[in-house]
């Protein structure tokens, strides 16, 4: 029987292709693959909400995995270079080794005030460790997307 997951978006923004991302470890997919998101930049704060369900696994104000029990990992990155902000412009809701559901809310930050200190605000989202032929890509770089919207399906 075929697994199959589907992440969702965690927040309102911009889909781009994850080659985009202004750092070798995500754009060159080390990671794994998946794609980016950007932010609407002006409004202040965004609830960044989880993709899928599961359990959290790293997490940090800028960042968070969540372990599926597909037994797939999906990480999201909010911005580049955002650890040197010390967890300013980010605010945590959930803590590490919490289940939480798709769309569940689990970090408060401000990409504005993240710009505004020099970081890039485009945010990759990847599937830990996978294989690129795996995902089906269920959005276009430069569509816009909702928060919840299905951005890749992963099948396996």
């Amino acid at each position: 029987m075929q697994r199959e997951l589907t992440i969702a978006a965690p927040f309102h923004g911009t889909a781009a292709a994850i080659g985009l991302v202004p750092d070798p470890v995500f754009s060159a997919q080390m990671v794994g693959p998946g794609l980016a998101l950007v932010p609407h930049v002006s409004g202040g704060n965004q609830t960044v909400c989880a993709p899928v369900t599961g359990v959290i696994g790293a997490l940090f104000p800028h960042a968070f995995a969540i372990e599926t029990d597909q037994g797939v990992g999906v990480l999201v990155h909010l911005g580049i270079d955002t650890v040197a902000l010390n967890g300013q412009g980010f605010e945590l809701l959930v803590s590490s080794g919490q289940f939480v559901t798709e769309g569940q809310p689990l970090i408060i930050w401000n990409p504005e005030y993240v710009g505004a200190q020099g970081k890039s605000v485009i945010c990759p989202i990847v599937l830990v460790q996978q294989d690129a032929a795996s995902l089906e890509m269920r959005v276009v770089p430069g569509q816009e997307v909702t928060q919840g919207q299905a951005l890749v399906t992963w099948r396996e």
